[in-house]
């Protein structure tokens, strides 16, 4: 499930103009929504790399290892990689962090770094070979080899969330007034869970935009106590 995006900028409109504070147009907030959801979104990988470093529980419910990974779980994907030239090709548009590299379906293919290459190359040993390929990847170029390999690779990654879009369609009928359009609307691609969250960070932008220091320094003292809660 995501998080409904009318939902959302209707209760910052409400919350906004409950006491007169200001106004945010759509626009206005379907660019700070797609910050947000990309900065909570950033911020799973790191809770996740720190939940790792500490003892895990057996709790069906409160596994904080397991709820991470399922937040992320919609934005896992496979894809085709696109041939360019020799052994080299291209990574999806909407790529974040790559995962793993798959030749014919069936292999996983190793990853080295630049400078351990030359080392690997020269042992008949460890040289890579058709059979068993290597890759770089290098300013979102995966780089396999032997170069000779130029189809048959696929990969597995963490996708970008895509941006979030509050439609509308202002017509005379409503003396102009911003109309919501559910079709061309791209809700949160967020777990329900974070929509208190998803709230109260826009809100604290929403203050920058209406200079309102109040809305911020409520908002932000918010966002920093549920912070705490969530790692202690």
């Amino acid at each position: 499930m995501a998080i409904n995006v009318n939902t959302v900028y209707r209760t910052v409109l409400l919350i906004l103009n409950k006491e007169q504070r200001g106004y945010i147009t759509p626009t206005e907030f379907a660019k700070i929504a797609t910050q947000v959801q990309l900065e909570i979104f950033e911020e799973y990988f790191e809770s996740l790399n720190q939940q790792l470093r500490v003892p895990d529980n057996d709790s069906e419910y409160a596994d904080r290892i397991q709820n991470l990974d399922g937040s992320l779980s919609i934005f896992k994907t496979i894809a085709n990689a696109t041939h360019v030239s020799g052994g080299e090709f291209s990574s999806p548009a909407n790529l974040y962090r790559l995962g793993s590299v798959i030749y014919n379906d069936e292999n996983e293919v190793n990853r080295v770094q630049r400078n351990d290459l030359l080392y690997i190359t020269m042992s008949p040993l460890t040289r890579p070979t058709v059979k068993y390929p290597l890759y770089l990847y290098e300013n979102g170029l995966v780089k396999l080899r032997p170069a000779t390999i130029t189809s048959g690779i696929s990969l597995s990654y963490v996708r970008k969330p895509l941006d979030v879009v509050w439609n509308f369609t202002a017509t005379a009928l409503t003396n102009y007034q911003y109309v919501y359009d559910p079709t061309g609307s791209v809700d949160f691609e967020l777990a329900p869970s974070e929509q208190t969250n998803v709230i109260n960070r826009i809100l604290m932008y929403s203050g920058l935009v209406i200079n309102n220091p109040e809305i911020i320094q409520v908002a932000a003292g918010q966002i920093q106590a549920d912070q705490i809660n969530s790692k202690s």
